[in-house]
């Protein structure tokens, strides 16, 4: 017998427990028909005789008790169901007495004998409804007005055009309608839909001075499909409350609010718990919810309450067109708009790029981050002609902007070289400074105002989009970043503004001087708390979930970052809509955008044989000092970019300076301090002002 191992697993003998109670009820339910034989009328006469006629609920306690049993996540037991259940029965058996059996009978003979008959009625009356309290955990005021359950609040809007057939976005509505079925439905608050504009052929755009151009229709982007699935949110909200009061914490439920990515659960927590209680909960909050990650927004902007944001089972697409087309988006009385997406609430969020005044945006690889900036740019092409808005596209990596070639709204070409990249910058640089010499002879504040008093001569807005500046800044970190700073400083007034994104966020391409002059921040999804305290001055963009899950900061709207999930645009829409754009009209390239050098910042030899570059005499002398010359030797003397460098050695050569390169190893210095070589040309160094916009 030893060898005989007489253990048997808990769940067999749970399930072997679950499938004998459903058993006896489905016998128990057969034998009222008299189909059961023997054993089933045996049965049904001893319930009968002792419940008498309710003996007919038997059946289906036994079902439910069975199937409780079974599966333990259906229903949370607790003693007071268990103890409503047997209340329930024996109260029940008291109200038809004579009728309820040996129960019945003995309960009402006990109570009439204390209270008397009629009072006895009520008594018993009164055990059945507290019955039915304790089995739903519930109050007389959920019985006739709602359930006692924390009001959940779906604020999930509806969308325009949508198809009977197409599937609803807020799949949990019907679950928790179908939870408490029977029970008196939920108090379910909708909340205050986002309202959706009829679908039209166009945006109705913002445009002042529209003329015969003809915007892209709508029709070339797509509805969202699918729905989101929150997952049993009846059940969260009770595992949340559970777990803080397991660490002592005291809350109140809240909203909960259904976003295309989470789902935001509000509390409130009660008099004397501390925030920083909650917030270092959140692990165990997210192994109680077996959540990936779950953040925590203490407090939520705005309101008394506190939100755990825990990811959806299934996240729903957000896309361009259905933020483009809402009230939100339209009430923005700007012509550069940005359509961010839907927040934890699903309500759609815009945000003007005029207020902001430039934006930074960072995460790492596919995080989304492109396909934000295409989504960016794409709103802001159904927003403007190209009279009312010109762009510079920047991309060091040469795929992410290719179809936005050749529009009309582009100054010059995409552009791919770190070199041109510069120019860029420094052609900014000059024609936001004739933008303000304009100003002033017109005496206008703002390009607002300026174009108002000029309108057969207005100036467009330019937008300046980088989408790699860690590339820049590897070239040419002190050029690059002395220009972004300057613009983000000074260019707002002129209509010039700046988004800069980056996958890399590190003190080295993300400076304290960028940020403190773009205070604008989206981060995606990036690997550490380090990454994302250099974008956001604070963590959370670690915890992200990633395809355009990210946090929007900005004093503009909102001191603390907000969660919002970013808006999808497919590569086929991106052609479709730039497709339309280059047939409704050519580009206008200004090619001195690209090809700027004024004199002094990029060197060169001029027909006469001097030299126009400033730093060839410190660059002679550095190399004649050091003996030997080297690129590297004058990046680190002269804090120049390689390009510079290098063409500084060009120059020293061509005057004999130094000799030829010879592979790897530094160039020999030919000549000595005492030699005399050109000097920069004492002439005027002025660079004609870059043409401007004159329409």
């Amino acid at each position: 017998m030893d060898h005989f191992d007489w253990n048997v697993n808990p769940e067999t003998v749970r399930e072997v427990f679950a499938v004998g109670l459903v058993a006896i009820g489905l016998i128990s339910m057969l034998a009222m028909f008299g189909a059961a034989g023997a054993l089933g009328t045996k049965i049904n006469d001893f319930f009968t005789t002792l419940l008498g006629s309710i003996h007919i609920l038997v059946p289906f306690f036994m079902l439910g008790a069975g199937a409780v049993i079974w599966n333990p996540s259906i229903v949370t037991l607790r003693w007071s169901t268990l103890g409503g259940v047997a209340l329930l029965f024996l109260s029940l058996a008291g109200v038809v007495s004579p009728y309820g059996g040996a129960i019945g009978n003995g309960v009402s003979s006990f109570i009439s004998s204390l209270v008397g008959g009629l009072a006895g009625l009520i008594v018993l009356a009164a055990a059945v409804l507290m019955s039915v309290l304790l089995i739903f955990n519930t109050s007389f005021k959920s019985l006739f007005g709602g359930v006692s359950m924390p009001k959940i609040n779906l604020k999930m809007p509806e969308l325009a055009d949508r198809n009977d057939n197409d599937d609803s976005r807020v799949s949990v509505f019907q679950a928790v309608k179908e939870k408490f079925k029977g029970n008196g439905a939920p108090q379910i608050n909708t909340g205050s839909k986002a309202q959706v504009s009829q679908q039209s052929s166009t945006l109705n755009h913002k445009s002042s001075n529209a003329g015969d151009w003809q915007f892209p229709p709508l029709d070339l982007m797509n509805l969202p499909k699918g729905k989101a699935t929150a997952g049993n949110v009846v059940k969260n909200v009770e595992v949340i409350q559970k777990t803080l009061k397991d660490f002592n914490i005291a809350v109140t439920m809240g909203d909960v609010n259904i976003g295309p990515t989470v789902t935001q659960y509000t509390l409130k927590p009660a008099e004397g718990v501390r925030l920083n209680q909650i917030t270092s909960r959140s692990n165990d909050l997210a192994l109680a919810l077996a959540a990936p990650s779950i953040r925590i927004e203490a407090p939520i902007p705005g309101k008394s309450a506190v939100g755990i944001e825990v990811p959806n089972k299934v996240a729903a697409m957000v896309t361009l067109r259905e933020v483009l087309e809402t009230d939100e988006f339209k009430n923005v009385k700007s012509s550069l708009t940005i359509a961010l997406g839907r927040n934890a609430a699903g309500e759609p969020k815009a945000v003007d790029l005029k207020k902001m005044p430039h934006l930074l945006i960072a995460g790492s690889t596919g995080s989304g981050k492109s396909i934000a900036i295409n989504s960016l740019i794409t709103g802001l092409l159904y927003q403007n002609t190209p009279e009312e808005l010109k762009m510079i596209l920047v991309d060091p990596k040469r795929v992410e902007f290719t179809p936005f070639n050749d529009i009309p709204h582009l100054l010059t070409p995409v552009i791919t070289e770190p070199d041109k990249t510069i120019n860029t910058l420094k052609w900014s640089l000059v024609e936001m400074e004739r933008r303000y010499k304009m100003l002033q002879d017109a005496g206008s504040r703002d390009i607002i105002s300026f174009n108002e008093k000029n309108p057969n001569n207005t100036l467009p807005y330019i937008v300046i989009v980088i989408d790699e500046l860690a590339d820049l800044m590897a070239q040419s970190a002190k050029e690059v970043e002395g220009a972004i700073v300057r613009l983000a400083q000074m260019a707002r007034a002129v209509g010039m503004h700046l988004v800069v994104a980056t996958q890399r966020p590190s003190v080295d391409v993300i400076t304290g001087l960028i940020k403190a002059n773009i205070t604008t921040r989206m981060a995606f999804t990036v690997a550490s708390q380090i990454d994302s305290r250099t974008i956001i001055d604070s963590s959370g963009a670690e915890k992200l979930l990633g395809k355009g899950d990210m946090l929007f900061i900005s004093p503009e709207y909102s001191s603390k970052p907000r969660r919002i999930q970013g808006c999808l645009l497919t590569e086929k829409e991106i052609e479709d809509v730039t497709g339309f754009l280059k047939k409704n009209s050519p580009p206008q390239y200004n090619e001195e955008v690209a090809n700027y050098a004024p004199k002094g910042l990029t060197g060169g030899v001029g027909g006469d044989g001097e030299v126009d570059d400033d730093l060839f005499d410190e660059a002679r002398q550095t190399v004649v000092q050091a003996g030997k010359a080297s690129a590297s030797l004058l990046q680190r003397r002269l804090r120049v970019g390689y390009a510079r460098a290098a063409r500084l050695l060009d120059l020293l050569e061509d005057q004999g300076v130094i000799g030829p390169a010879s592979g790897s190893k530094p160039r020999d210095v030919l000549v000595g301090l005492d030699s005399e070589f050109p000097t920069m040309s004492s002439g005027d160094s002025s660079q004609p002002p870059p043409p401007g916009f004159t329409q």
